[in-house]
């Protein structure tokens, strides 16, 4: 019974593993079942069997992610601006480009979209925790600073200076880190 356990468990992950890749590689609706089930070796009734559907699917390979990039982002120190943003921008050099490509789709696909707003309440609790020293101000300024550094901190401005202005890593961590440190006043 425990290796037939093992293995149910063994083919569940593989098929996570491949849905997660394949919807982070290619556009929602170029992704079928019938790819999902080949590649992770499987029949579709097998992955239906486990997830219900497509949409079942990649909101159980979107959890996965999602504690993938959680467990990521909180290695970030607290209240150190250098190191908080040198753990971002290795998040968004390994997922940035997936995250939005995902992003694109969130408004035509339900999953998607779910799977969007999982992520923003994600990096509003990672922006509010690592930067928690310079966010003990009143109540206005509070929200008005935590807008300031969610928003700066987006993959968006990521994609901005390292792919639309060509900056290499080491410049976009600068000027992410500068971007920071006007907000919260640390030189």
């Amino acid at each position: 019974m425990t290796a037939r356990a093992a293995a149910a468990a063994a083919t569940h992950a593989r098929i996570l593993a491949t849905a997660t890749e394949l919807f982070l590689a290619r556009p929602y609706e170029q992704v079928s079942l019938e790819d999902v089930a080949k590649r992770a070796g499987v029949t579709v009734q097998t992955v239906l069997r486990r997830f219900g559907s497509k949409e079942g699917l990649v909101a159980a390979a979107a959890e996965i992610g999602l504690e993938q990039v959680r467990a990521q982002r909180n290695l970030a120190p607290i209240g150190d601006v250098a190191g908080a943003v040198h753990n971002l921008i290795d998040h968004y050099e390994e997922w940035g480009n997936r995250v939005l490509r995902m992003l694109a789709q969130e408004e035509q696909i339900p999953a998607f979209g779910k799977v969007a707003e999982a992520g923003r309440d994600l990096h509003r609790h990672w922006v509010a925790r690592t930067f928690a020293p310079w966010l003990r101000v009143p109540r206005a300024a509070r929200a008005r600073r935590l807008a300031q550094l969610i928003a700066v901190t987006d993959v968006h401005v990521w994609k901005l200076l390292r792919r639309d202005q060509g900056l290499p890593r080491s410049a976009t961590e600068t000027v992410l880190a500068e971007l920071v440190q006007l907000i919260t006043g640390v030189s």
